[in-house]
């Protein structure tokens, strides 16, 4: 194995606590079953120089696309060494991958499986084929979850009462999903037009901030943004799961730490169909979605084994909700830019003054004006 796989060996049971902690160059050292392609690229936008898994990268229970980022990359990917070399391996100490083991220093060795290509085209194929059992599955808990949870997201909903005011206005809402930088990068033209209300999901806020923008309301139950975002001047909204109060509101207790202040809402289902809810109650004109989860493969990703409150949520909000691709496509040719709209004019009005300047009445026109000007100006 190349030298470049060697470096100080990080890790954490939980991806993208530990991708808060990684350097370029470090070893990642996960615990990630059915490794995700957002957690995948984290890892890969930390610059680390190989990732070890704990557990199984593809399990074949679907077809999880996180191996196949990180080999596209060329990060070296070791997987399955198992929990005791996980306990065993000290946090922070250097290591190195050789031949299909990660070996630390001082000598321990602890063996797995290096996966290339093939061997993860392999898997992916093998998945594919429980995918249908896969889905049969996730569509039976889909409908015994909304049997629990329909007179909630269907009932009335009080909002809190925020700064923010969202009436009547368009809202983008921003997570940090599939494809987020594409759509925000497509929004140029709309962002500048319409001048909507940014509500970020948690890591959300981290992706506007990184496009520059700063949000006005960051929405989550705060395990996945960073404490940079959150002193951003933002409104904060804990999402709360349970027991209508601040006890079901797990993520207070670290803005209180923080020291900055915060309103809960207390509604079932994710954070990302939480502040839909809240911004078609608060009387947005139009909700626009950036790298939210709707597919199968999405969901399974982000280990849910259903989708009621995700889909009872756009049943309510029904064609209020649009994604930021299908707004893109349409707003970029909706108006012209003013500059396109200056540089039609002059194209237009170039030969009208040659013809002018070159005819005998331009002539006069111009010699008259002349005249004027210098009367005007002894």
């Amino acid at each position: 194995m190349a030298a470049s796989s060697a470096g100080r060996v990080l890790k954490d049971r939980r991806t993208k606590n530990l991708t808060k902690r990684l350097k370029p160059g470090d070893i990642a050292f996960i615990h990630h079953a059915d490794l995700d392609s957002m957690a995948a690229r984290a890892l890969i936008d930390c610059g680390v120089c190989a990732v070890v898994n704990a557990a199984k990268s593809i399990t074949a229970r679907y077809p999880n696309r996180g191996p196949m980022e990180l080999i596209n990359a060329g990060v070296p990917l070791l997987d399955n060494v198992g929990d005791d070399a996980f306990n065993a391996v000290v946090d922070g100490k250097p290591g190195r991958i050789a031949g299909s083991a990660l070996q630390m220093e001082g000598g321990a060795s602890y063996p797995g499986s290096l996966l290339d290509r093939a061997a993860v085209e392999s898997a992916l194929a093998a998945a594919s084929e429980n995918l249908s059992a896969e889905l049969d599955r996730f569509a039976r808990n889909t409908l015994r979850y909304l049997d629990n949870e329909k007179e909630t997201l269907v009932g009335p909903i009080t909002p809190p009462t925020l700064r923010t005011r969202f009436n009547d206005r368009h809202v983008l809402i921003v997570v940090r999903g599939e494809g987020y930088k594409q759509d925000l990068s497509m929004l140029t033209d709309y962002l500048r037009d319409t001048r909507p209300i940014f509500l970020a999901v948690d890591g959300g806020a981290d992706a506007l901030i990184e496009a520059r923008i700063k949000p006005d309301v960051i929405l989550g139950d705060m395990d996945s943004v960073s404490d940079a975002a959150l002193r951003s001047g933002a409104e904060i909204v804990v999402h709360g799961y349970a027991n209508g109060d601040e006890r079901g509101a797990p993520g207070l207790e670290r803005i209180r730490g923080l020291g900055l202040d915060a309103t809960v809402f207390c509604c079932p289902g994710t954070s990302e169909d939480v502040a839909m809810l809240l911004a078609d109650e608060l009387g947005a004109k139009l909700i626009v979605a950036v790298g939210t989860h709707f597919s199968l493969v999405d969901f399974l990703d982000k280990g849910r084994g259903g989708m009621a409150s995700t889909f009872l949520t756009r049943l309510r909000i029904g064609s209020k909700l649009v994604d930021a691709k299908g707004i893109a496509r349409l707003w970029t040719r909706q108006r012209p830019r003013f500059g396109e709209i200056a540089l039609i004019l002059f194209a237009a009005a170039t030969p009208i003054a040659a013809a002018l300047v070159l005819s005998p009445f331009g002539q006069t026109v111009l010699e008259t004006l002349g005249i004027w000007f210098h009367a005007r100006h002894r």
